[in-house]
């Protein structure tokens, strides 16, 4: 994948900020977008990075005619990997506090950051309630990759086991699969009618399929 347009990101940053705080109000959204942006290009990071940002930012675009607050999911995108180091286990309940730290003084109202990091948060589960519109976008958007083409997906694996250099092969071949074992146990996916029509058939076979590699 190309390089992600750094320019082009700041800017959907700042629009998204913009709407989701009062017209006019607020300081200057570039230090807030810089500092997200440095963020998603740790070097720790394989999967977790502007690619994985953008490619997320894309799919609630798809999605954002079922949210109720569109820009609430956009900026719960932006914060929900913002902390994260794969050898611990609390990134997102870090990432919801940066958020929960960051927006209020960047001019977003209380209402919306504490939505944003509630959606944060729902990220360690992805299991959004029925009638969680946002929740549903939001996850189903982070989850798209399980849907790519298997070529992509293959690169996905490989990335994420980058990620995780540090753990032996089989210690993560059985936890991946039982990763992988959950999300083929839950009763559905994606949450969306787009996600459950367009993603959910291929992403059961791109997971099938690595749990069969996994197991050999």
């Amino acid at each position: 994948m190309a390089d992600p347009d750094l320019d082009a990101l700041r800017t959907r940053f700042t629009r998204t900020l913009e709407a989701a705080r009062t017209p006019g109000e607020g300081p200057d959204p570039t230090p807030y977008a810089d500092n997200l942006l440095t963020r998603w290009q740790e070097p720790q990071r394989r999967y977790h990075t502007l690619a994985h940002l953008t490619a997320v930012l894309d799919h609630i675009e798809t999605l954002e005619t079922y949210a109720a607050d569109p820009d609430a999911v956009r900026l719960a995108a932006w914060f929900h990997d913002a902390v994260y180091l794969p050898d611990r286990s609390e990134n997102e309940e870090r990432s919801a506090r940066l958020a929960e730290r960051a927006l209020p003084e960047a001019g977003v109202p209380a209402p919306t950051t504490a939505e944003v990091a509630r959606l944060v948060r729902l990220t360690v589960t992805h299991a959004p309630a029925d009638d969680d519109t946002n929740g549903q976008v939001l996850c189903d958007a982070d989850l798209a990759i399980l849907a790519s083409p298997p070529s992509a997906y293959a690169v996905y694996t490989a990335e994420v086991r980058k990620e995780y250099h540090f753990v032996p092969n089989d210690a993560f071949r059985e936890g991946r699969s039982a990763v992988l074992r959950q999300l083929l146990g839950l009763p559905k996916l994606f949450h969306t009618p787009y996600g459950q029509e367009h993603w959910e058939p291929t992403a059961r076979y791109n997971l099938t399929s690595e749990l069969d590699l996994l197991s050999a």
